[in-house]
């Protein structure tokens, strides 16, 4: 890993106010790093019955083992195979065969090369239980008792950017939700029930210390985002209405960058949104009320996958426990 000096991300939406009250907000970018992976091939599929399922059996769902897993195919086959060579020395070659055959067929892929899903998930069991349950028993028992996370991550639903690989966060450590844009959606009882709870649970319950909003590089959403039309019917059923929960990010960004090409408009985007959403965390009372007791921070992240680097930002708010919610938005400098 390679560390490097950044230039500060702006946190703009709150620096206007912060023109007009000086301590309402400050933006710290404290965090550069550099990230290279590397994946280890699959070990060859040799366990678990290959049954189409409806509900997956216990051993893939949760962390259990038996040592008597697979016995009825290949392990099974080879040991009886084995006795059978003991007993009758002349069928040496032919066991050697059926041996060969056996491994052959447990180690070829799915007909005609197509993805095996099936496989795929047993293989990624059996590889976690191996290396990482098997070989961390303190840390699960613990879980086992219950989960204490410091951290509540919002990340985007984007397959290639998964905060655990990214910040290398092990079981335990953060209380996660990923959606299309990672957008924090405003207080609302109605509309966004889901994540009101989940914000409400990891806030009140879990007590997380820090709420971290994650946007990345070449993301989707923030892409159909700056593509749909900002009035009009929509062309789908869910995506529009949700990304345009980052419209302040939309117009705040062709403002300041409108002729710039789409591609940068996107990536200038992709970092304001995560401001909207530390913003709109603001509108949920217990998460201001943790911020005036400084029980709680809020954090915004950039990781550019395209270039292996990753920003972190921190806010600080001078909040007054009376503060409302529209308070909040003349911070942010928006209309209710």
């Amino acid at each position: 890993m390679s560390t490097a000096s950044i230039n500060g991300c702006c946190l703009s939406s709150i620096r206007s106010a912060a023109q007009s009250s000086a301590r309402k907000a400050t933006l710290r970018p404290s965090v550069f790093a550099r990230v290279n992976s590397s994946a280890s091939p699959p070990p060859p599929p040799s366990l678990i019955q290959n049954k189409p399922v409806f509900a997956a059996p216990a051993p893939i769902i949760t962390p259990s083992w038996r040592e008597d897993m697979g016995k009825d195919s290949y392990e099974e086959a080879i040991e009886g195979l084995k006795k059978l060579l003991s007993e009758k020395g002349d069928l040496k070659a032919v066991a050697a065969a059926k041996v060969e055959q056996i491994t052959a067929e447990l180690q070829t892929p799915a007909p005609d090369g197509k993805f095996d899903p099936v496989e795929r998930i047993k293989t990624g069991f059996i590889k976690y239980k191996k290396e990482k349950y098997d070989t961390n028993p303190t840390l699960h028992g613990e879980l086992a008792k219950g989960q204490s996370p410091k951290f509540m991550v919002f990340a985007c639903s984007d397959s290639r950017v998964c905060p655990s690989h990214v910040l290398d966060f092990q079981p335990g450590d953060a209380f996660m939700v990923r959606n299309v844009a990672n957008l924090v959606p405003p207080y609302d009882q109605t509309r966004y029930s889901g994540v009101g709870a989940a914000i409400e649970y990891a806030v009140l319950h879990l007590k997380v210390e820090y709420i971290v909003v994650i946007g990345h590089s070449a993301c989707g959403g923030i892409k159909g985002l700056l593509s749909f039309p900002d009035t009009g019917p929509h062309t789908t059923d869910f995506i529009e209405d949700w990304v345009k929960i980052a419209l302040p990010a939309k117009a705040k960004v062709k403002a300041e960058f409108g002729d710039a090409p789409f591609p940068e408009l996107c990536g200038h985007c992709e970092k304001e949104a995560v401001n909207v959403s530390i913003g709109n965390l603001l509108t949920y009372p217990f998460v201001r009320d943790g911020l005036v007791k400084k029980t709680l921070a809020l954090k915004g992240g950039y990781y550019n996958f395209v270039k292996g680097t990753f920003e972190l930002w921190g806010l600080e708010f001078n909040l007054s426990p009376s503060l409302s919610v529209k308070d909040v938005a003349t911070i942010l400098h928006w209309k209710l």
